[in-house]
């Protein structure tokens, strides 16, 4: 597996972990690779676990591809659009293991999780696209308005407002947070009581959950195609 994305297997439980430099900034490297380490543990029938880096979930994506032009912005976003909607839909149970950080599409990849769970600390997690001068694409808005509360999702989407990882529990992009000193454990924990669920009834049952969210994400991964950011 890339260096981009660690891969091990072991109980059931496949580990993805994502070290791409200071911010683990989200590459159309990075986006390979997780695909390829989700390839993976499709074959391997796996729970999956995805975690960044001590102080880091993920920054968002790469810049320097944001900046490059708007062809290779509106194709970074397309590809990060579709592997959230391939979490969304994924076959065994995906946990997020939120290590610090979790910036733009790092927040949306908590939002595209069945579980997840953060460390406490100083650390900030939310949308600030608008902030930068980006506006927000329809993907990214419908993912939003999906998981978060209509509260946090008008605070996050349109005032880019930043969350404690407290905060983020209330908001909808955490589940739980934790001491650093509990984290790893009580993320194995998690895995481990999800390789209980019958893999059959657990996928029948997020498809249908999902569906209408899956539709949406496949007209506006369509959508975001023919505007720029």
């Amino acid at each position: 597996m890339s260096e981009l994305v660690s891969y091990s297997f072991s109980d059931g439980i496949a580990r993805l972990g994502l070290d791409n430099g200071k911010a683990n900034a989200l590459s159309p490297e990075v986006f390979e690779a997780l695909n390829a380490a989700l390839d993976r543990a499709e074959q391997d029938r796996a729970v999956v676990v995805i975690s960044g880096k001590p102080g880091i979930f993920s920054g968002g994506y790469d810049l320097k591809v944001m900046t490059a032009s708007p062809e290779a912005a509106k194709g970074l976003v397309s590809i990060g659009s579709s592997l959230s909607r391939r979490l969304l839909a994924h076959p065994y149970p995906v946990v997020a293991v939120c290590t610090g950080h979790a910036i733009a599409k790092g927040a949306f990849l908590l939002l595209s999780c069945d579980y997840r769970i953060g460390v406490q600390g100083p650390f900030k997690i939310g949308l600030n696209e608008v902030a930068i001068g980006m506006t927000m694409h329809h993907a990214g808005i419908e993912l939003a308005r999906a998981r978060l509360t209509s509260s946090a999702f008008n605070r996050s989407v349109i005032n880019a407002e930043m969350f404690s990882p407290e905060q983020a529990v209330e908001a909808g992009f955490l589940d739980r947070a934790v001491p650093a000193e509990e984290l790893e454990a009580e993320a194995m924990a998690i895995a481990s009581q999800l390789t209980q669920l019958n893999m059959t009834a657990h996928r029948k049952t997020k498809l249908k959950a999902r569906k209408g969210l899956l539709e949406l994400l496949d007209w506006a991964i369509d959508e975001d195609k023919h505007h720029n950011l």
